[in-house]
């Protein structure tokens, strides 16, 4: 595909989605919570369609497909464990989020372990564990970009460059309007990504393997033997499983449902977006293994692939690709950002205004942007297990978000002194490359963390209104979604 094509179908999606910005930017008011929540009232199809794109990524048709070239058939049951907890999650999670954040006039993920166990203490020790764990994540979105625009132009776009276009579509969607702006754009690329990736699939069986994959697949046999491990099966997806509920750009998601009925429309759209995808992201690896064996490089398998299709639908697919990467990226700054604001700077300064906060707020936009740039420049690995990584940190949340939710002995000192130990024991075995009995570090990490979280809240004492917070969450869900 030549150069010129590329950035012409760039310049294309980049200015429908600015025109869409400028439409969202018209009706944005006033604060944080309409900044960054598009003040609750965002509808089902728009709040399903933002909680898909934001969680499927570059991961999905860069890393996902990259994993299934190199391990096969392994790969689908990975993510379909990952979709079926995550439907699980919200069903359980997303009312109280829901409530919650109405409750108490939430807006980030923290804030809420900050109300709950009346520590602002706690909301900053989860803001900054996120902080430092959703920079991979999010750099993998740039990766995922670089990779693909470098192989489809032939190195004419090379990979920093192709980094740079996506951080800088990433930076003007979230700074300029908050989350209004960045719910529509998602609603577009979310669209657009199933739409490309159904036209595909259509050329690939049409063209590529007129006597089907699955015949084609009858000379790779490995590719359709499950060879993973369990210790490998079990550290790359125990963090995927609880995705739902210890990452925050998704968590936050659950705030800006406008009413019960759009927020289990949210839920639907989700799980029906999440199945087709994940089959078809795992058909393309398994087309790519068939068709291109022997890469060196397995996230670049994707691309490959689509150097073998015409180039319109090549460049459907690659601007589809690049959307899914630019709209997760995009969440992950406008709340991250807003995790800095209202969970770290109020922890230190509680008496700033709200005015001045968000002005905080924004002015970390770009620095997020600028350090998930570079930390992508390094390319430390697969994008896939870079993913787990990064949600294997995030895991270290579980016992406290379980214990704010379930747990009414659960106390301010067992959650910070949990994701604390939790957060540094998992960090520091991924650094030094420790797999302790063979396990990996989120499994060990877990422990860590929900040992101590037991531990340490039986020893101190919970927040005197515990009882109240639990009453007033299950009254507000009772009275809004029945008995």
């Amino acid at each position: 595909m030549s150069p010129p094509m590329i950035i012409a179908g760039i310049v294309v999606w980049f200015t429908a989605g600015s025109l869409l910005s400028w439409h969202a930017r018209k009706n944005l008011g006033e604060g944080m919570i309409e900044y960054f929540l598009a003040d609750r009232k965002v509808g089902g199809f728009i709040s399903a369609m933002t909680y898909s794109a934001t969680t499927y990524s570059a991961f999905m048709m860069v890393g996902l497909v990259g994993l299934t070239y190199s391990s096969g058939i392994g790969s689908l049951g990975f993510e379909m464990t990952y979709l079926a907890a995550t439907v699980i999650l919200m069903v359980i999670f997303a009312p109280r989020y829901w409530a919650a954040g109405r409750i108490f006039r939430l807006v980030t993920p923290s804030e809420l372990l900050a109300r709950r166990y009346r520590s602002p203490m706690a909301g900053a020790v989860s803001a900054v564990l996120c902080l430092v764990m959703l920079v991979p994540y999010a750099s993998v979105q740039l990766m995922g970009i670089g990779y693909l625009l470098e192989v489809l132009s032939g190195g004419a776009i090379p990979f920093t460059v192709g980094m740079l276009i996506a951080a800088g579509v990433s930076f003007v969607f979230s700074w300029w309007a908050g989350l209004r702006p960045v719910a529509l754009t998602d609603a577009l690329q979310a669209v657009v990504m199933l739409v490309a990736s159904l036209l595909l699939l259509g050329f690939i069986t049409l063209a590529l393997f007129p006597g089907g994959l699955p015949e084609a697949l009858g000379s790779r046999q490995d590719l359709l033997k499950v060879s993973w491990t369990f210790p490998m099966f079990l550290g790359l997806t125990l963090p995927w499983a609880f995705f739902a509920v210890t990452n925050p750009q998704v968590v936050q998601r659950l705030y800006i449902p406008s009413s019960v009925k759009n927020l289990r429309k949210m839920i639907l759209g989700f799980s029906a977006f999440g199945f087709v995808y994940t089959v078809l992201c795992v058909v393309f690896g398994l087309a790519a293994a068939v068709k291109i064996p022997g890469l060196e490089k397995a996230d670049n398998a994707m691309a490959m692939l689509l150097s073998s299709v015409p180039s319109p639908l090549a460049l459907v697919v690659s601007l589809s690709i690049t959307a899914a990467a630019v709209s997760t990226m995009n969440s992950i700054i406008l709340t991250l950002s807003s995790m800095f604001g209202r969970d770290v700077v109020r922890t230190f300064l509680p008496d700033i205004s709200e005015r001045t906060e968000l002005g905080i707020c924004r002015l970390l936009i770009p620095v997020i942007t600028v350090v998930c740039f570079f930390f992508a420049r390094m390319q430390l690995g697969l994008i896939a297990v870079l993913s787990s990584m990064a949600s294997g940190g995030l895991l270290m949340q579980l016992p406290t978000i379980l214990g704010a939710f379930f747990w009414k002995k659960a106390t301010a000192a067992g959650a910070v002194s949990s994701m604390i130990a939790g957060g540094l024991a998992v960090s520091f075995m991924y650094v030094q490359g420790l797999k302790p009995l063979g396990h990996w570090p989120p499994v060990w990490g877990i422990l860590v963390s929900g040992t101590v979280f037991i531990a340490v809240s039986l020893a101190t004492r919970p927040p005197i209104d515990t009882e109240d917070f639990f009453s007033s969450l299950e009254g507000y869900i009772r009275d809004s979604f029945g008995s």
